[in-house]
């Protein structure tokens, strides 16, 4: 082997300094990193190409694979180069004589950035600069680095690169370049104007004297910009003006050295000369580490992890040398994971334990976990990954991919008895060890269980397995490499208090719940939360029909919980089509050509144009100055520009004003400075606007059992469930055989496996192709088992996002329904799973708004508004809801309306016992850890399985209501159980904010179950439940079931799609 000349192959290519800098630009606003093939590939193109490239690039809102789409484009500006004869970088080398004019950047990389000019006597470019050119710039402290991106502030006035070569001139003796360059590597730039050092090499430092605003590119390897006296100002935006009481959150901007007066990446969040805290030579890691240990310093961290993956418990002194190690570094990761595998990992792990996705866009999030378990008295941690994921947290963006690990801590197989007490004895010292990673430690952070889906299955699973996902964060590192680092020289708690001002929530029962809002997976909003106001205003409280506010409890019902409003200029900057932290495809094939939407980013823009620009309502996280708020935001008209206004309910951590007035950065600023490697130790928290989902086309609607039980209930016969019970069957029947019902059930799962099925069908493929066969049978496999639970498909029904009426003029029983046509009128039925009432789904008036689109929301659709009158909020009456992202399934089929009668609303008729709880200040740091831990192991090993206990004892008892010939007494005793067991099931949902117990009585709890809910004692149920179950179940296999892919084609597929993830 070779080691030099596998270092040169896998050097990142040298790319112009513009070209360079855009490109990091890019990478920061998409939080996505171009591999190393995609960097070669604009290297090769040239200057003034490669900037086309990136230009494209730029202006596309929406890319999936910043890698492969720019691939993409290379390959498409070489044909145009082609065709016109314009040589490549490479073949212009070869080239003698001046450089030619098309090799510089021909067109402006933005439409509203400013022109440079560098003087110079003969209006020459100085060509052949020293690759280790020094940049001296007289920017101010406060500079904006050219990557970082923005909307409404400096960010957007980078200045362009200019394509009339005559005005971009070097100051120097006449056709020349001076000696202070030659010899001191160092070049002075004159801008009357906005400026930014470009088409210089990597490394190249310039002086920059401007009278004006200027900017400098945070240039790659180490180069630093100093010296300004130029102070950078932002405009304070206008206040906006409301009837309510209102508290401006924000804090003033102007004037101020700190964080919100400050630009993106000020000069304190950048500093010149970063420090660190864990320096080599005072880390006890590090002073103790073995040879081989510190040789891995030299490998990227991702190949670290493998390798103790691979090793699983053996040390690494025993196995490995500082020779081998050091062998390792500059192997591409395909060939290191061989390597690995072949010299010591199939020795300790499975073949289908071995690392996949090795060549996976570097962009992608990387997902690291470590399995605890006990062996006998022992612990053993075994590392697992990295896994690939298209989403990333709040968390993995603040501190990065690789310093989070995800721990499941192993239970013992069911049939052995474990104390909770030995859980205890060895989990505790875990935590209080941390986790040591070669020489990084990482430590106890937060936990977040599988919520309502995973309680209701954790009960069949008992403690071998788990729904609780467990963070570990890393705090300590003996490695140079991990140096700067946001959280270096901080304790876990104040680690904490860099999200959010942890420490003020009330009770130590919501100090988990709350601080796991950084676990949403997200995409960030393109804005410098510096320039925007965040208000808060008040809830609409609940009146009686005497103007007076209606209690509950001691508290005051309120109308508007959890939902506040945005002003349309941050809607604009807000990607359409997002749920749960990811884009969505399209499912229409009318409305746009998929397949040159991918590819053409242009075609996008058209398509987009079109259609709405902006979502309707969005579900976000907050993170603001040290509060966190949770909820959904409605585009309003009426707002100033940048603005937010939040209610109290949706404020779920306050700022504490002991606290307030200290340094913080927007989150976007954090990925620069990582990447950078400059410091943000004085940093005290992170603002970020997190976007979960948007207001979304419905996509195909789907039942539920309890949907289908609560309509029967209601009187919809049964034989109109049956009837789409047929169709359904005879749909998955015919995937793979009739060319509708294949694309139907390819764009019903497109985001399964990126939409692939669909583009082979759209493309022409005939369905008897072996691969795409294959995916169809799985497709219909996967659909049958949905209907065997229920899952049916059914017409003129929709999930709708809810939120409520900005204009209050809806009535106590009126809803808007705004749909793709936009809104509706008439009857519609409105119910919120997992809804158990009878009077759960409601019949509302779907009422038409007048200029509700002209003057309040605009025209953006797909959403439901609920009225802001009335003793009690409709959210409140179904399934106990409220308007902080909650999806309403709303009908307007003619069968349901004809025949369902609706029951009255739920009203709570058990009053919860309320559990007397302390709050985190009531402890030190010490003793606050070891409590939080100890409540995440409880929440492992002894779960409460109340949830999942009253929702199956609900479904028995409806299931006799549904068979069953009962009289009138035995009736009546059956539905106050019911009742009883839905006040019990809504407890349970809300016991982990609330820290309550929820305990289910024996005389609720069923002896027997229907046989479709696959209990171990169960009895033949003959209901519409039992015979759904049972048409699905005896439906004979399709005879696709058995095939496998086979051929080139699905080959090529297989290739596509691995690099399309």
């Amino acid at each position: 082997m070779d080691p030099l000349g596998t270092a040169a192959q896998v050097r990142e290519p040298a790319l112009p300094a513009a070209v360079g800098a855009e490109l990091q630009r890019i990478e920061g606003r998409l939080l996505q990193f171009a591999c190393t093939e995609a960097r070669q590939h604009l290297a090769e193109l040239g200057e003034a190409a490669a900037a086309r490239v990136l230009r494209t690039v730029g202006e596309s809102r929406q890319v999936r694979t910043l890698s492969g789409f720019i691939k993409y484009l290379v390959k498409q500006e070489r044909m145009k180069g082609n065709a016109r004869g314009i040589p490549t970088a490479q073949s212009a080398a070869c080239i003698s004589g001046t450089s030619r004019e098309e090799e510089f950047v021909s067109t402006p990389l933005y439409n509203n950035e400013h022109q440079m000019d560098v003087q110079s006597p003969n209006s020459k470019i100085a060509s052949g600069l020293p690759n280790h050119a020094m940049l001296v710039s007289q920017i101010s402290n406060q500079l904006t680095p050219f990557h970082l991106h923005g909307n409404g502030g400096s960010v957007r006035q980078i200045a362009r690169l200019v394509p009339d070569l005559a005005r971009l001139t070097v100051e120097s003796p006449c056709g020349q370049v001076s000696s202070v360059l030659q010899n001191q590597n160092c070049i002075e730039v004159d801008s009357p104007a906005q400026a930014i050092a470009s088409l210089v090499s990597n490394q190249l430092a310039v002086q920059i004297d401007s009278p004006t605003q200027a900017m400098a590119p945070v240039m790659p390897n180490d180069v630093t910009v100093i010296d300004s006296p130029i102070q950078l100002m932002i405009s304070t935006p206008r206040r906006f003006s409301t009837p309510s009481p209102v508290r401006d959150l924000s804090r003033q901007i102007e004037n101020m050295a700190g964080p919100s007066g400050s630009p993106p990446s000020p000069s304190w969040a950048l500093p010149q000369n970063p420090t660190t805290t864990c320096h080599a030579t005072a880390n006890a890691l590090r002073d103790s580490a073995s040879p081989q240990m510190l040789a891995l310093e030299e490998l990227e961290f991702k190949k670290i992890f493998m390798i103790f993956a691979y090793l699983t418990c053996d040390k690494i002194e025993k196995v490995l040398s500082v020779d081998y190690i050091r062998s390792l570094k500059f192997l591409p990761m395909v060939q290191f994971e061989s390597q690995i595998w072949r010299t010591f990992g199939h020795k300790h792990i499975s073949a289908s334990d071995r690392a996949k996705n090795l060549d996976s866009d570097p962009g992608m999030t990387k997902v690291y976990h470590c399995i605890v378990e006990l062996r006998g008295d022992t612990v053993v941690k075994l590392f697992k990954g990295p896994y690939i994921e298209n989403t990333r947290t709040h968390l993995q963006k603040v501190v990065g991919d690789d310093n989070v690990l995800v721990v499941k801590f192993m239970g013992k197989p069911s049939d052995t008895k474990t104390d909770f007490s030995t859980y205890c004895e060895h989990y505790h010292k875990v935590a209080h060890d941390g986790i040591l990673l070669g020489l990084r430690r990482y430590r106890f952070f937060v936990y977040k269980d599988g919520g309502k889906e995973g309680k209701m299955t954790e009960e069949k699973k008992k403690k071998y397995s788990s729904p609780v996902r467990c963070y570990f964060v890393r705090t300590e590192s003996g490695w140079n490499m991990d140096e700067p680092y946001i959280l270096s020289g901080r304790t876990v708690g104040q680690a904490r208090e860099l999200f959010m001002h942890i420490c003020t929530t009330p009770t130590l029962a919501k100090y988990m719940a709350r601080f796991a809002l950084i676990l949403s997976k997200t995409i960030t909003l393109d804005a410098d939360l510096s320039a925007v106001h965040v208000r808060l205003i008040d809830d609409e409280p609940c009146l009686d029909e005497h103007g007076n506010v209606v209690h509950r409890d001691g508290e005051r019902l309120i109308h508007t919980d959890g939902t506040g409003l945005v002003s349309e200029d941050l809607a604009l900057n807000c990607p359409t089509s997002i749920f749960k932290g990811k884009f969505l495809k399209s499912q229409g094939i009318t409305t746009c050509d998929e397949r040159e939407t991918m590819m053409r980013p242009n075609s996008l823009k058209r398509h987009r144009s079109l259609t709405a620009e902006h979502p309707l309502l969005m579900q976000f996280r907050l993170f603001y100055n040290g509060s966190a708020v949770k909820g959904t935001v409605l585009v309003d008209r009426r707002l100033s520009p940048g603005t937010i206004l939040i209610r109290p309910s949706m404020l779920k951590i306050e700022t504490n004003p002991e606290l307030s007035g200290v340094q913080s950065v927007n989150s976007s600023e954090i990925v620069f400075a990582r990447n950078a490697k400059k410091s943000l130790s004085g940093v005290q928290f992170v603002n970020s606007f997190e976007i979960v989902s948007t207001s979304n086309r419905p996509r195909r609607t789907l039942t539920s059992r309890f949907l289908i039980a609560l309509l029967c209930y209601g009187g919809v016969p049964e034989e109109y469930f049956l009837e789409l019970l047929q169709n359904a069957i005879e749909g998955a029947e015919n995937a793979c055989y009739d060319y509708e019902d294949a694309l139907r059930i390819a764009f019903s799962y497109a985001d399964m496996e990126d939409s692939m099925s669909a583009r082979m069908i759209l493309s022409g493929i005939p369905l008897e192709e072996s691969y795409l066969q294959f995916r169809l049978a799985f497709m219909a496999r996967q659909e049958r088992e949905g209907i065997k639970q229920g899952k049916i498909p059914i017409d003129e029904c929709y999930y709708l996002m809810g939120t409520t009426d900005p204009t209050g003029t809806l009535g106590p029983n009126e809803v808007c329904v705004i749909l793709e046509n936009g809104q509706l009128s008439g009857d519609v039925l409105v119910y919120k799973h997992p809804g158990l009432h009878f009077g759960d789904i409601h019949v509302l008036k779907a009422t038409y708004i007048r200029d509700l689109e002209k003057k309040y929301v605009g025209y953006s659709k797909y959403a439901i508004l609920f009225p802001t009158s009335g003793p009690r909020s409709l959210a409140d009456e179904m399934a106990n809801s409220d308007f902080d992202g909650d999806m309403y399934w709303v009908s307007k089929n003619p069968k349901l309306l004809e025949h369902f009668k609706p029951s009255e609303p739920w009203v709570r008729t058990i009053t919860p016992k309320r559990t007397k709880q302390k709050r985190p200040q009531d402890f030190n740091e010490s003793k606050l850890e070891r409590l939080l831990f100890h409540e995440f192991l409880k929440t492992r090993f002894t779960p409460s399985y109340a949830l999942g206990t009253a929702a199956g004892s609900w479904l028995a008892c409806m299931d006799r209501l549904l068979t069953d010939s009962l009289d009138e007494s035995e009736r009546k005793i059956i539905e106050e159980k019911m009742v009883k067991l839905v006040d019990l099931y809504y407890f349970a949902l809300d016991a982990p904010k609330t820290g309550d117990k929820v305990n289910i009585a024996s005389g609720l709890i069923v002896k027997r179950y229907p046989h479709f809910m696959g209990r171990s004692s169960s009895y033949h149920s003959s209901s519409i439940l039992g015979q759904i179950y049972d048409k699905a179940e005896d439906v004979k296999s399709l005879r696709s079931d058995n095939v496998q892919p086979t051929g080139m084609l699905s080959f090529l597929v297989s290739s596509l799609f691995s690099v399309c993830l």
